[in-house]
This record gives structure tokens, sequence and C-alpha cells, in this order.
């Protein structure tokens, strides 16, 4: 036993050691980070200055575009149909009787996110409002969420809006629940599927109210890690703007889980993929024009953690911005309080108009984060709850209650059956078991103190439960615990513990703590937000909560309650005691809550929350996708179409045209007439569409030899690839797209020895991502896709500080130097030495991050080249890009990979798409430098069992097809999917009818 405990605490020693060693190293490059930013931004060129200060009127100007809170959002503008989505991936949502407490994953978030998109729903200018989840259709829950769409609100009449829309997108095993820490895998298949509802309602909705012209997202709202990752992926994909709030931070609990020094950081990650979580809140971060966030603590303290978000750096920048002077590519996100305080709240004595803008001009200069309360239904709140009327709660209490409780709601009869005195004041606790909320806590602080077990009865909603044992392990742990403390303390009689409660039956449990002049209290560790301290506001309940978060803003305007130290069990017990023995108190406390809580309204929230999104697209660039729209099929693309099936099909069999012309003959001259009839008729100009093909086989085999040269089995693979194609589908009905980290005068030079055509391709993607080719336009670049990615790219500004960063502390100075002849407007590229020391892919971002750095970093071919690309740029967005520009569907993508590749590698293997591996086609790939050993594992990243790929052995031809048979890759020809998926017009429909009516 002896020798255990010393291991034990060498074990903890080793691991606080550790973490001290990994705080100090990652504090040193955050203070270099800063100096070097510092260094860039301090001097001013003259001609900067000039900018800054030449024209008071000017930069006046220019600090109200950046600083503004904000124009006031106006509902009576009738020109705005907006579309907002917001993404709240995991959990169990839905839009009635929600199952809060259920699980970990199911908790207050849920809640605010389905009334969030009811509230903007019915705000004037909204037209729809759809909130993306997963769709589960596992037996352990119920069937509604399995349901593909839910409506949240029903739009009034009149109004011209849509209302509000649960959507459950199909992700990951479509037959089991699946926990937050466990669906980063399926990610990208969550991403794909989004991206597909959202381009067919933005068609939808430009069909009816924009001309024919999309109407994409106004803005794309991200909730906790994983969603925001997924908006990040889609702001992307859309050049959307995207807003992330994080709840609650990976970075915050992973420091706190190791300064209790129970678990390693090996632990840590393997029980909440913490590390994968960060990197998820990273990608927000990236991407994100605006954080909202709970607290300024939230910002300084959890979000400072961040390698994306520096609070001085982000001073700095913003200080530049407004003086109207360049940021030197430099980027941090504008950072918004979600606090319980608003500037529309600050009363001004009467002044005249120019006062009045002097002073918030004034405030907008200083004011360097803004402020959004948080929404509140208070539609259910009657007006006898804030009357002092409790002569239901007698007639339960009284002589014939068991008569009157019929007329009240069961849930109060189900609390007030633990109680053997039912006429004391409730304290009222309402979360879920998590050890985080503290409940054991406030059960010992209740225990030990008589005066207040004399006083007050105690009723804990802690979710709902059917057997503790069945729970997760955390919950069942919790209410075992509570279970024993009731026991240990002697507390029966005094503590109630429902098994069961409806999400409806949540009001009547404030009310009943309300009528019987209670307490509500919040004792988390750290409570991110603090819904149920407004919801208990709203009935009229003061309240005691943790000083630690959310609730102190809360309190600061509500001024109905007091804060403690959640860990400081007699300061808890002695607040609830002075509320509860001091009368006076507790009624000033209710009638100060529910004198402010209108501040808290839905309709006020969605008014700031709109007016600071509107600002922040005043700040993202304007460009938007089209869909390119389908020519009219000329009659010769119209026979090429139909020269497998339908002409083979008339001229079957031995007959000869006039005893003559074989079969193969008489084709040719029947295409070829009515080729020039065609012609007679203006069908002259033939306009390629890639949108008419039925899938897109996509290479994206990265093959390089040891010294990052591409070998011939490039070539082999792409034409077996090619010839596969016709022996399974045809290939008219299949586009061929070549992705690749390579430069483009590389890949012609590659394909310059293949047996193919360059035009046989629909699209050539290089330089990791960068850069989009069309060889049937001439290999004209699309400015469109530059212009597209080129959001938060520095340019030039980053070109010598990524080389320089690149380097090792020891690598020599000639390990990594720029590859001039790869480099262009949108990537640099760097020749790596072999056997150099280089920085990892993470590490690398990491840095780059700390200075303010949006960039996406690939090393390529066998990790000899390094390309730095746009934030927004890589292959697989490229894909995303051209799927939404042709409207072909994601799922009729076909991607063809070796086993290993470019450090871009994983990215193209989840998703919606169909994976084929070329096993041994790839013999060096550059995975090495992708991430090092304390970060995630690639299982976290990649899913390991995923039906959309397949790998085989032997790339040829027959091989692939047979492969691509597995994977059930058919031609569709009967089908209104596979008539969509070509693009046939009805004028080219009927040309073929007619064709067919001649023979």
């Amino acid at each position: 036993m002896c020798w255990r405990i010393w291991h034990l605490a060498r074990k903890k020693k080793q691991i606080a050691w550790d973490d001290a060693r990994r705080l100090a190293k990652r504090r040193l490059e955050r203070e270099q980070g800063r100096d070097d930013a510092a260094d860039d931004l301090s001097e001013l060129s003259e001609g900067e200055k000039e900018k800054g200060h030449s024209n008071s009127t000017e930069a006046s100007k220019d600090m109200s575009r950046i600083n503004s809170v904000t124009q006031i959002w106006f509902d009576d503008d009738k020109s705005k149909h907006l579309y907002i989505v917001l993404i709240s991936m995991h959990g169990l949502v839905r839009g009635e009787n929600m199952e809060l407490g259920r699980d970990s994953d199911t908790g207050g978030q849920v809640k605010y996110v389905v009334e969030l998109a009811r509230a903007l729903a019915n705000t004037k200018g909204v037209h729809r409002v759809d909130l993306l989840t997963r769709q589960i259709t596992s037996p352990e829950v119920d069937s509604s969420y399995g349901e593909p769409t839910e409506m949240l609100s029903c739009p009034s009449d009149g109004s011209g809006s849509c209302g509000a829309y649960l959507i459950r997108i199909p992700c990951g095993p479509r037959d089991k629940y699946i926990p937050k820490e466990s669906l980063w895998p399926y990610i990208p298949e969550f991403v794909d599927g989004a991206l597909n509802h959202i381009v067919t309602m933005a068609r939808a909705l430009g069909d009816q109210l924009n001309g024919g012209k999309p109407t994409w997202p106004y803005v794309i709202h991200g909730h906790y890690a994983d969603a925001g990752e997924v908006a990040a992926r889609l702001s992307g994909a859309l050049n959307v703007p995207m807003v992330l709030t994080g709840h609650s931070l990976g970075r915050n609990k992973f420091e706190q889980l190791l300064k209790q020094g129970r678990l390693s950081r090996e632990d840590i990650n393997a029980t909440y993929k913490i590390m994968r979580r960060i990197e998820g809140e990273e990608m927000g971060l990236d991407a994100a024009e605006m954080v909202v966030t709970s607290t300024r603590q939230e910002i300084e303290e959890q979000w400072g953690l961040y390698d994306g978000f520096d609070p001085k750096l982000e001073r700095t920048l913003r200080v530049r911005r407004r003086r109207g002077v360049s940021c030197l590519g430099r980027y941090m996100p504008r950072m918004v309080v979600q606090t319980f305080f608003s500037l529309l709240c600050i009363s001004f004595p009467p002044l005249e108009n120019n006062d009045f803008k002097l002073i918030i001009t004034f405030i907008l200069s200083f004011l360097w984060r803004q402020v959004i309360p948080p929404g509140m239904d208070f539609s259910y709140v009657t007006t006898q709850d804030s009357l002092e009327n409790d002569g239901d709660l007698k007639s339960l209490l009284g002589p014939d209650r068991a008569q009157n409780k019929r007329h009240l709601p069961p849930i109060w009869s189900e609390i007030m059956r633990f109680f053997t005195n039912p006429h004391k004041p409730t304290i009222l606790a309402l979360s879920r078991p998590d050890p985080k909320k503290n409940v054991t806590t406030l059960l010992k602080a209740f225990g030990e103190c008589h005066a207040l077990r004399e006083l007050a009865n105690l009723t804990l909603i802690l979710g709902n439960r059917d057997d503790i044992e069945e729970m997760s392990n955390s919950s069942s742990v919790v209410l075992t615990t509570v279970l024993k403390l009731i026991d240990k303390y002697d507390l029966y009689g005094q503590v109630a513990y429902p098994k069961h409660h409806k999400q409806s039956e949540v009001p009547e449990i404030y009310r009943l703590a309300a009528k019987t002049k209670g307490v509500f209290i919040n004792p988390a560790l750290v409570e991110p937000f603090g819904l149920t301290l407004i919801e208990a506001a709203a009935y009229g309940l003061p309240v005691v909560a943790t000083k630690n978060g959310g609730p102190v803003d809360i309190l600061k305007v509500l001024n109905n309650g007091l804060l403690v130290d959640p860990h400081d069990q007699k300061a808890i017990a002695d607040a609830l005691l002075k509320l509860v023995a001091d009368k006076n108190l507790w009624a000033e406390c209710r009638k100060n809550g529910l004198r402010n809580i209108h501040r808290f309204s839905w309709p006020e929230h969605c008014r700031n929350y709109l007016s600071h999104v509107e600002h922040c697209r005043n700040r993202h660039p304007t460009s938007r996708l089209e869909i390119i729209t389908i020519p009219e099929e000329p009659m010769s693309d119209s026979l090429r179409d139909v020269e497998d099936i339908s002409l083979r099909f008339s001229v079957e069999g031995d007959i000869k045209l006039n005893g003559e012309i074989d079969v193969a003959t008489r084709q040719k001259k029947l295409i070829e007439a009515i080729s020039q009839m065609a012609s007679s008729n203006s069908y002259t100009s033939i306009t390629y569409s890639p949108g008419r093909r039925q899938m897109l086989f996509v290479i994206a085999a990265d093959c390089y030899d040891n010294n990052g040269g591409i070998t011939e089995t490039f070539q082999a693979i792409i034409k077996n690839v090619m010839k596969a194609a016709g022996l399974s589908i045809g290939l008219g009905k299949v586009g061929f797209v070549l992705v690749t980290g390579s430069s483009l005068r590389e890949t012609m030079q590659a394909l310059s020895s293949c047996l193919v055509n360059i035009e046989d391709f629909d699209a050539l993607v290089c330089n990791s991502g960068s850069e989009l080719y069309y060889p049937w336009r001439d290999m004209v670049a699309d400015t469109d896709y530059e212009a597209h990615i080129e959001y938060r790219w520095p340019g030039e500004n980053v070109r010598s500080m990524a080389m320089r960063l690149a380097r090792t502390e020891d690598g020599d100075k000639d390990d990594i130097t720029e590859y001039v002849e790869a480099c262009s407007s949108r990537c640099y590229s760097y020749s790596i030495k072999p056997s150099a020391k280089t920085q990892r892919i993470d590490d690398l971002r990491q840095r780059l991050r700390m200075r303010g750095f949006r960039c996406n970093l690939v090393y390529t071919r066998a990790a000899s080249r390094l390309n730095v690309v746009p934030l927004f740029a890589s292959r697989m967005q490229a894909l995303r890009y051209l799927s939404i520009r042709w409207g072909i569907d994601l799922s009729k993508l076909v991607l063809f990979v070796g086993e290993r590749g470019d450090t871009d590698h994983e990215d193209l293997l989840g998703g919606l798409h169909k994976t084929l591996v070329l096993k041994g086609s790839v013999p060096y790939g550059s995975e090495k430098f992708l991430r090092s050993e304390d970060n995630f594992k690639r299982e976290d990243a990649v899913p390991q069992d995923n039906s959309n790929i397949n790998s085989i052995e032997n790339y040829e031809a027959h091989n692939i097809a047979g492969a691509l048979d597995a994977l059930e890759i058919k031609l569709i020809t009967n089908t209104k999917e596979g008539k969509k998926g070509t693009g046939t017009s009805k004028a080219a429909k009927k040309r073929h009818r007619t064709l067919l009516s001649i023979m």
C-alpha cells in the first residue's frame, strides 16, 4: 500500500512538472509572437501616418465603420428577407418536451439554441431560420430525433416569413447515439450534408425572393466546438460570415484537469478527446467574424489561452483599424460579450442630436468589446406569477388536498410528496447531474446547517432517470453521492429528488418554489451562461449563484440575489439562510428581478444580435457564389449522350440500311446528318457544361518518390481510372478532376507523358487547393475562385515569416528555402532539404496564429515542399466549391487516393463522397510532418468504419471497376435524380425523342 501511495504521489508530481514545463514553453512562444507582431506594427510609414491623421472627419468615419455597435436593427425594413443558419450538432435536440439533463450533452445549450431560432424567426426582416443538428435513429432514443425536419415556429399570417425549422442531418452510424467526444471523425460528413441542404434552400428561396439568384445565409452561427468547426468549413465553402459561441471551452477544461493532477495529459485526451476539441475551437476562431462570450473573464482568462486570440494583440489591431492603417495581414476575431447589460439601457439626460452622436462616438472609441443581452421568452409568465397569490398552493397543502390536487400541476404533487413539512420555503436547484454543477457541495452545506434545515426544504431537479446504474459514469457517481449524503445527514423528508420531469413542467417547478417564498441556487464551479438564473427571476425567485462566470453580470442588472464562492459550503449556507430568513430582503430581491427582467427579452436580444452581425458583414467580402446555369444543350451534345444507349439499341441486329451500310457506319452517318441539321437550325455554338455530369471522378493520389518527383504510377492511375469509368459507367456521364499539391507547370509536365488528353479533365486543382483551372477553357484560371479564397489571406506579409517560423531552433538556414517557380499570388511554396529539421504542421500553425496570421499549411511532394495557402483554400474545399458551382451533389463524387499522401490527406477521407484507396500507389507520404505526439490521433479525425471507403490492392482498370461496383456506383438513367444530374434540358429531351422517332 505504501508503495502504491508513493508511486501515485510521484506520478502526480511528474504530471505537474511536465505541465509546468509545457505551459512555460507555450508562454514563451506567445510572448515571442507578440514581440514579432509588435515589431512589425509599431512603426507607421509616412503614408500610413497621413492616412491615419490627415483628416479627422475621415478618421472618425473609419472608426465608426470598424467599432460601431452598430446600426440599430429596424423592424420596419420591408426589403430584408434574411436566411439564418444555426448549428448545434450534438445532444438530443427537439422543439417540444426537451429531455434536458438526460445526459451530459443535453443541457442548457439545447434549450438556448432552440429558443434563439424561434425568436430570430419572429423578428421582422428574417425570412427563415434553420437549426441544423444530427439525425439520430437509434432505438435508445425517441423516434422524434430521427425525423428529418421539425417546424419550431409557425409564421404568422401576412408576415411573409417561413418560420424556424429544425433540420436533422445524417452523420455517422445511423443506429446509435454518439456522445460529443466521439463525433469528431464524422464532422466532414455533417459538413457535406449541411452544405447540400443550404444550397438546396438557397436555390428555393432565390426562386421565391430573389429572381432566381440564390439567397445565401445571412450568417452561419456555430454553438460549441464541434458546430464551430462545421460553421468554419461552411463559411469557407460559401463565403458567408460566421459567428461562434463556445458555451464552454476545451482549453480551460484541460488546464483545470491538469491542475488537479489526477489524470495525465494522455488520459485526459483519451477520455475527452480534448486536443481534437481544442483544434475545433481554434478553427472556429480562425474563421469567425464574431465570437459571442458570456463574460469579460471568459475573454481574458479563457479565450486568452488560445493560439488564435491574444487580447493585447487584438487591441493593437483594433487601434490600427480605427486609424485606417493596415494590419499587415494580421487578424483577430471580434469578441462580443453576451452579458446582461446593453448600451441601449444607458440613461442619458435630454440631449441635442449632435451631443448624443458625440457621446456615442466617445463610447465606441473606447469600448472594445460590445454587448448583446441574452434573450428569454416570458410569454409563459402569467400575471398572477408576479402577485402574492398562493391560493392554489393552500389547496394543495390543505386538508382537502386529495380532492383539489387534480386541478394543479402534477409535478407539484410529485415534489411535495417528499416533504414532511411542505409549508417550508423551497430551495431549488435545477441542473443535470454533472460534477461541475457542484450539487454535492450544496447538499453538504444544507445538511450541516441546522438553522437552514429548520427553515427550508431542498428540491433537486437533476435530469431524468430510470435506473442510476444505466446512466453515464459521471452522472451515476453524482446521483449515488447525493443519495449517500441524504442518508448521512438524515435528510429524509427535507429533500426532494424526483426521477422524472418534462421540459414543459419546468415553469411550474419555478412557480412552486416562488409560491413557497423559496430561493433558486446555481452553485456550479463555473457557469458560462446562467440561463436558469434568468428563468428563475422571471418567476420572482431570488437567487444565490456562483461568482465564476455569467452570473456576475446577471446579478449586476437584476440585483435579485447573492454571489458565493462555489467551493465554500459555509458561504453557500449563509447566503441561502440570509435570503430565506430575511423576508424584507427576499421581497426586495423578488421585486428587483421582476422589474429588470425585461432587459433579457428575446426581441431585444435579436435586434442587438442582428445589428452586430450586420456590422460584421461590413468587414466580410461581398462576393457570393453563383451557381452556373446549365445552357441549352446543343444537338451534337444530345447525340453524344444517346450514342451509347439509344442509337445502339435502335440499330441492334444485322439489319443494314438499303442492304449496304453496316450498323456502325449507319450510326455514324445518322449522327453527322442530324448534327448538320442542328447546325442549320442555329445550334452553332457548343457550350461545355460540367453540370451535365452525373458523377465526378477525382484523382487525388499523391504519387511521389523519396525526392518529391512524380512517379510513373501517377500516369498509370489516370489512365486506369478513366478506363474504369468507361467500363462501369460510360465516359460521357463522368467528369474528371485532378487535385494535387504541385504547381500547374509541374502538373502539365507530368500529364505530357501520359496518353490522356489534358482536355479530358473538367478541372485541375493545383498548389494544394489554392488554384483552379479549366482545361476546356484554354486552361483559364477561375478568378471567382481566387476571390472566393482570398479572405484573410495575409499575402506578402506572411511570405518571409512562414519560412522563418518553419525552421527548428537547431536547424540550418538552408533547410528551407523559397521555391519561386511554384509560388503564385495565392500560394507560397518552399523547398525542404532532404533530412532537414522543420516544424510540424500543428506547431507551425500555432506559431502563425499567435502572430495573427490565418493560413492553411500543407507539406506535399513527399515532404520536400511546404505550401502556404489561404485559410479557406484546400483540395477538399475546392471540390465543395465545384459541387456548388456545377450543381453536383457531393455524394456523386468519387475520390481516388493512396494509403498516404500530403498532410491534407486526412481531409479527403471523410464526407459524403465515395473514396477508393489505391494501396501501394503512394510509396512516400508527408504524414510524419502533420502532428506532434501530444496532439490528437488519426482516429479522432478519420472514421474507422466508413461504408463510403473501399480499398484495392491492384489499381488495374478492371479492379477499379469492380471496387466501384462494390461501392454501389452505377449509372442512373431513369430516375429524377439521374436526369437532374445530367442537367439535360427539356428541349434536349425533346430532340432525343425526335431523333429516336426518325430512326
